[in-house]
């Protein structure tokens, strides 16, 4: 049996940080069967500064019962097509920001979707799995730490 001492072991569901939009502790579920990762957002916005794309969005975190939402900006990486389970085919925003996980950070591109309707409002995909060097042990959930990441209540990409 073969084993992988340089991989770290997430369960199916994981405590998460977004540095660089001043989010943290947002639980994520860890998706091996989606490629793309993805955040709850709602009224999108794209705008230039400085002659560069971005998008204005509001992030919504926490739960149902604990709503919590953080109005953001970030650079604009793409808009692409993504297909869901069903077939069906939606454009969406791709930004690129820092997730914390453990006491890994590393950037992934997430895009922007409503998930309004889904228990977890973020979604780690397989490409940001294989970036950060994550197995997935689908026996556990929140095997990893908390993120210990100072938020703060504005930055670059963030709005309070």
């Amino acid at each position: 049996m073969k084993t992988f001492d340089h991989l770290t072991v997430v369960g199916l569901r994981e405590w998460v940080a977004l540095p660089d939009l001043g989010v943290a502790g947002l639980r994520a579920k860890i998706d091996t069967g989606a490629s793309t990762s993805s955040l709850h957002a709602t009224d999108i916005e794209p705008f230039e500064r400085d002659g560069e794309k971005w998008v204005r969005f509001t992030a919504h975190l926490g739960t149902v019962v604990q709503l919590r939402h953080r109005r953001c900006e970030a650079p604009l990486v793409a808009r692409k097509t993504i297909k869901s389970s069903n077939g069906h085919a939606q454009v969406r925003y791709v930004i690129s920001t820092t997730l914390a996980l453990g006491d890994r950070v590393w950037r992934v591109e997430f895009t922007l979707a409503c998930r309004k309707s889904m228990r977890y409002r973020l979604l780690l995909g397989s490409k940001a799995l294989i970036d950060g060097q994550l197995v997935v042990n689908p026996g556990t959930k929140y095997v990893q730490d908390k993120p210990v990441f100072p938020v703060s209540t504005t930055s670059a990409t963030g709005v309070a």
